[in-house]
């Protein structure tokens, strides 16, 4: 494995001052599985902070699809596209997010899981359309690392590995890994509101830039996407506690059609969940809102300490507060705890409370 270092370091260093995200969040999602230590969230049709390895570490700020013919317009996900959210099925928190061109003539679509054994956030990806239009878009992903739940002080690099190329950074030893099953055209890291991929495209809808890497500030990934003949790829974001983990953790979710993926992980939120009050039947929309609260309330706890279950995986005003000021509700406060465990022992979950109990009294 080597760190690609023909291209030019980046400039623009340290990039402006990190922020977070909005606290409102249309997703929140898991696999059920302890095996499985990472959690995703978005809001906007855009996935925001991604947790690892347990429940209060957030590691990203951002991760979205850009969009570009190339010659006359430059799409993100809020300025330019509308979005619709639904769930991949009856069980699990798998969900399929829908970003619309405004005008119509295209729209990404997303389902989006994690590997159920590894921590590795998945995205199956299609572009839809005109026929015509979709031959001269191109497709780019952004993603903003806020590694070891700071914005300062991440490092991005482009690599290569048996002729795969993919797009790192780290801080400390936290590691991520961005990569597809389909090659990237080009690649870049830079940094945050100075050489970042969106301001480059945004200048002439080109991705100009090429830096192989972008040390020790507040960066972003860029990488425009091969898209195949049927416009259809899946993106995955691995992690690890170093290069060789991370790298491996995402070319072995790869390696698994996401099919596969998918089954498994709605097959393993169906088993968690079989045990509980049949309490749908005495509602009114088949038991939809029921079921989604207990699986969102169960996704709260962490793999790692087992009964901890936070207040909620969001960050409230994140959009105005940097490293100096986290603060954020991915926290055990013991009311919101003994209310989630309350509510999921109405349900008929006899073991999650259990499990916050002995937590309460061990802490």
């Amino acid at each position: 494995m080597a760190i690609i270092e023909e291209f030019p370091r980046a400039q623009g260093a340290p990039g402006i001052a990190p922020r977070w995200t909005h606290s409102a969040k249309d997703v929140v999602g898991t696999a059920y599985s302890t095996a499985s230590p990472i959690w995703f969230t978005a809001s906007g049709g855009v996935l925001n902070e991604i947790y690892y390895p347990t429940i209060d570490r957030p590691q990203i700020r951002d991760l979205q699809y850009l969009v570009t013919d190339g010659e006359t317009f430059f799409h993100d996900v809020h300025r330019s596209q509308e979005t619709s959210i639904e769930y991949l099925g009856d069980r699990g928190l798998g969900v399929r997010i829908t970003n619309t061109d405004r005008d119509g003539r295209y729209r990404v679509v997303m389902e989006i899981v994690t590997d159920p054994h590894q921590p590795c956030v998945l995205l199956d990806t299609r572009l839809e359309g005109d026929a015509d239009l979709l031959r001269r878009l191109r497709m780019f992903v952004l993603l903003s690392p806020h590694l070891n739940v700071g914005g300062w002080g991440n490092s991005a690099n482009v690599a290569r590995m048996a002729g795969y190329e993919f797009l790192t950074a780290h801080k400390d030893n936290t590691w991520l890994a961005l990569g597809a099953n389909v090659p990237f055209v080009r690649r870049s890291c830079g940094y945050v509101g100075k050489t970042d991929g969106w301001q480059d495209l945004n200048q002439n809808f080109k991705l100009d830039w090429e830096f192989a890497s972008a040390p020790d500030g507040n960066v972003a990934l860029t990488a425009e996407i091969a898209l195949p003949e049927d416009y259809h790829f899946t993106l995955g974001l691995g992690f690890g506690n170093g290069l060789h983990r991370a790298v491996t953790c995402l070319y072995q979710a790869l390696g698994v059609p996401f099919a596969q993926h998918s089954a498994r992980f709605i097959e393993q939120w169906s088993r968690a969940c079989t045990h509980m009050y049949p309490l749908e039947r005495w509602t009114g929309d088949g038991g939809h809102l029921c079921r989604r609260s207990r699986e969102l309330l169960l996704a709260h706890e962490d793999k790692r300490f087992p009964g901890a279950l936070i207040a909620s995986l969001s960050i409230p005003w994140g959009e105005v507060k940097g490293d100096e000021d986290l603060g954020g509700y991915h926290l055990v406060w013991t009311r919101d705890m003994v209310n989630s465990a309350t509510g999921l022992l109405a349900g008929g979950d006899l073991a999650t409370p259990l499990r916050a109990l002995i937590y309460l009294a061990c802490s």
